[in-house]
């Protein structure tokens, strides 16, 4: 069995295998066997916030009355949250190299959403990326809807505050256009960042309250968590919520091979849709 680090009981393969059920309904992440230590680290962190000794415990409180409330947190402990301002920098360098120019030939209005946006670098790298694209960028109707499932990175995102060595891969430029430091080598995002995006709590299995239609949807190293139904389920909706000629980018390690055929490839990892 797994071991029990700072006390208490360890997780059994049944508890296992409930925790990862739950974590599968809830949020679509599929957890294999190799992920055992990794809930068992994750997890034991929310035993102690409890004050609780076993996951058997755990898993009563998570089928009970409560449960649903600690299913978020639950969810909170486990994703992994892996992100850095301007990753895989070719998305950006398309997005106003080539997507921009076009949507100013046809109209104003600018809608993406960044699926599973986590800390928020992705967001604001998207914003920083349309007013380096666009000049005339407050002429325009343009809004960056930022999702993710962990309530607390969304608040992260919110504040828009980051640790001075985070920003560093920020092109100077942009840094010193659209960031402050702080006196605690805190780096902020400007209003004129902020302003763009708004974050909010989604689990993208879920019920989606927006109508859309997107321009660009940004879902990037998020599927890898998912089993191949749930993906060709999420990229149709995807699909349905995109404009005829929208943007899906997805991560380095992603494809749709076999997994839809409702998008064309015209770059690295980029993909329109074309029905």
């Amino acid at each position: 069995m797994t071991g029990a680090p700072h006390g208490g009981a360890p997780l059994s393969r049944e508890d296992f295998l409930a925790i990862s059920r739950m974590v599968r309904e809830s949020s679509g992440i599929v957890l294999s066997d190799v992920k055992r230590d990794l809930v068992n680290g994750r997890l034991r962190r929310r035993l102690r916030t409890l004050g609780i000794g076993s996951f058997s415990e755990y898993r009563e409180i998570l089928e009970g009355p409560d449960g649903t409330e600690e299913r978020v947190h639950m969810v909170n402990a486990i994703t992994t949250n892996l992100t850095n301002f301007f990753r895989e920098p070719h998305h950006f360098e398309f997005l106003r190299n080539e997507i921009l120019p076009k949507l100013a030939d046809k109209r104003k209005r600018l809608r993406i959403w960044s699926a599973g946006c986590s800390t928020g670098e992705e967001p604001y790298t998207i914003a920083m990326t349309l007013r380096q694209g666009r000049r005339d960028l407050d002429e325009w109707d343009a809004k960056i809807l930022a999702t993710d499932i962990d309530t607390e990175v969304i608040r992260t995102g919110t504040r828009g505050r980051y640790a001075l060595e985070r920003t560093a891969q920020i092109p100077a430029e942009l840094r010193q256009k659209h960031t402050f430091r702080t006196d605690d080598d805190v780096v902020e995002m400007a209003e004129e960042l902020r302003s763009l995006i708004a974050f909010r709590q989604l689990n993208l299995l879920g019920t989606w309250p927006m109508q859309g239609p997107f321009d660009i949807i940004f879902c990037r190293n998020v599927v890898i968590y998912f089993d191949k139904a749930t993906k060709q389920r999420l990229f149709d909706r995807f699909a349905d919520i995109l404009k005829p000629d929208g943007y899906l980018f997805i991560g380095h390690s992603e494809s749709l091979h076999k997994i839809s055929d409702r998008f064309t490839h015209v770059g690295r990892t980029i993909h329109r849709r074309v029905r």
